[in-house]
């Protein structure tokens, strides 16, 4: 398993696993399955629901904490949101079963963004959360966040697939220092990514399949990638993507897919900010 280094020193595993949409129901067994299969970087969320489940797993697979790398989000917090989000920490911590995660990212960039990232400084310096970051943020908010706080995101989790892929947005965060890491690698089969032509020919050249295609893709651009499946020959599959490399030619050709749009919502559309705050109102 290849590793980035993050901005404060920790290592962290380019390809781990996903359990956004498993069924708390199902996701203790694709969770064993994944860590059977080699995965260590684990990724969830309070919001996903399954929090317990990993953690269940994690029990279960007796494999040492230190060789984990566990990924929790926080959902969009209220003033005061510093006792809010470490009361949502505790929350998870304690759902996840363990005395530390790994990376804890804020979810959504709404709400009391700022109360919200002090408290995270604070679960750092504690050596409660290892790394601290963010999800779905745009540059201009990222770094506005940067600017006006001590520490600076280890990390951004944002829709990143071939049909979006976030060029200039990690070339910035490069020069920042926030590693970019992909949801949604996928694209969740929209466009008809897994019946794509220049993929599959792709794939056809080196005997792989379309998503083994495009892990590699993210994986040769140093982007971490968390795909999800709940089928251990599909995980297995995914995890074995470090034994082959896209020519310049190949990667140049996947860059034309890009439309340079979300295919799932935009973080900037009022309609969208509105929807969420009224998911945290309601929930």
């Amino acid at each position: 398993m290849q590793h980035v280094t993050l901005n404060n020193g920790v290592e962290m595993p380019i390809l781990g696993f996903g359990v956004y949409q498993i069924p708390p129901e199902d996701t203790e067994q694709a969770v064993s399955e994944a860590l059977a299969a080699g995965y260590r970087l684990l990724d969830t969320a309070a919001a996903y629901g399954n929090e317990e489940a990993v953690g269940r797993a994690i029990r279960a697979g007796g494999i040492p904490r230190q060789d984990l790398f566990v990924t929790t989000k926080l959902w969009v917090q209220d003033a005061p949101a510093q006792q809010n989000t470490r009361r949502a920490f505790e929350t998870s911590l304690a759902a996840l079963g363990l005395d530390h995660v790994d990376l804890y990212l804020m979810h959504q960039p709404y709400g009391d963004v700022y109360g919200q990232w002090r408290a995270l400084e604070d679960l750092n310096r504690e050596g409660l959360a290892t790394a601290i970051g963010v999800a779905n943020f745009y540059p201009d908010r990222l770094v506005d966040l940067i600017l006006n706080n001590e520490i600076t995101p280890a990390v951004n989790q944002v829709e990143t697939h071939p049909f979006f892929q976030r060029t200039a947005d990690q070339a910035l965060m490069r020069e920042r220092g926030v590693q970019i890491q992909s949801w949604g690698g996928f694209a969740e089969g929209r466009n008809n990514l897994f019946t794509n032509p220049l993929l599959r020919g792709i794939g056809e050249k080196h005997g792989r399949s379309v998503a083994q295609v495009v892990l590699r893709w993210l994986v040769q651009r140093g982007v971490v990638a968390i795909p999800k499946s709940v089928r251990a020959e599909r995980m297995a599959e995914n995890i074995d993507v470090f034994d082959f490399e896209l020519t310049d030619d190949q990667m140049a050709a996947v860059a034309t897919l890009d439309t340079g749009s979300s295919l799932f919502f935009d973080h900037r559309d009022p309609a969208v900010v509105d929807r969420l705050a009224k998911s945290r109102l309601e929930g």
